[in-house]
């Protein structure tokens, strides 16, 4: 099923999302987390490919098949066009299309730390409107910043990136971390005021460490509102009380944002199945 049409008949959908394991670790390992994580009946789960730049594997395809194979929970399937040429994205989509793989999550990706040569696709946007073109059966979703890409400065310059993402073919969006959930609520009045119709879903990754935190602020340019601030100073060096910490104040985003209303909830898993049981336990 395209996931649009689970826009269309949801008023909020809420969906999670996993990741490869490491290269130092097993694929079984991921296998048993979607045991767990699949009991939650989300919406959709989003699969990973290719983060920090790194070349992706097969993986990523593995796993949203098995969800999609045996689990009977659409996936969708994350594909980055940096350093790829067309008929690289044409291989790779083939290959996703063969499990009856639906849903693509279509992105830039981080650009590598050396030779960063785009043969093909520069922006996001070029690799959604070139599948639009050339595979109008498949649905595409494209990521959104809350507080702007962290190489722009301009909020408005961030709501017409949106709208060229809705242009090129994006039927839904979904939205990076953010920790202030005004954040989130001004970025869908700008999109609106720009001419974005799209659902947009926003992106909720609880606080599991101190490391994780300042990563995450400089990777994506997320800021972070004294409230949650103090909580890391509090708990900083007692890592479980911090995770708990962490992820209360991650359903009390949850909470307020399906109160307003929102198209939908994205909840960054970690690839931990306590994190989605809360996450669908107060949801749900």
């Amino acid at each position: 099923m395209k996931l649009s049409s689970i826009y269309q008949k949801k008023d909020c959908v809420i969906s999670f999302e996993v990741f490869p394991p490491k290269k130092t670790d097993s694929i079984e390992k991921i296998y048993a987390t979607l045991e767990q994580t699949t009991d939650y009946q989300p919406d959709f789960i989003s699969v990973t490919y290719g983060a920090g730049g790194s070349i992706a594997d097969q993986q990523t395809l593995a796993i949203a098949a098995t969800l999609k194979e045996k689990y009977q929970i659409e996936s969708l399937h994350h594909l980055t066009c940096v350093k790829k040429s067309q008929a690289e994205i044409d291989q790779i989509v083939a290959a996703i299309k063969a499990h009856n793989i639906e849903n693509i999550l279509a992105l830039r990706g981080d650009l590598p730390l050396t030779d960063a040569d785009l043969p093909d696709f520069h922006y996001a946007k070029d690799l959604i409107g070139y599948l639009h073109q050339t595979q109008p059966d498949l649905c595409l979703g494209a990521a959104c910043y809350p507080e702007g890409h962290i190489s722009q400065l301009d909020c408005h310059e961030n709501s017409q990136h949106l709208l060229a993402k809705q242009t090129s073919g994006a039927e839904f969006l979904i939205s990076q971390l953010f920790f202030d959930n005004r954040v989130f609520y001004q970025l869908m009045e700008q999109a609106q005021q720009a001419g974005v119709t799209i659902p947009i879903s926003a992106g909720i990754m609880p606080i599991l460490s101190q490391q994780q935190v300042a990563k995450m602020i400089f990777m994506c340019g997320s800021s972070l509102p004294a409230e949650l601030i103090k909580l890391i100073h509090r708990y900083g060096h007692d890592a479980p009380s911090l995770r708990q910490a962490g992820l209360e104040y991650a359903l009390t985003q949850m909470e307020d944002l399906k109160k307003q209303g929102v198209d939908g909830i994205h909840v960054y898993t970690m690839n931990r199945p306590e994190i989605a049981r809360a996450a669908m336990e107060l949801l749900r």
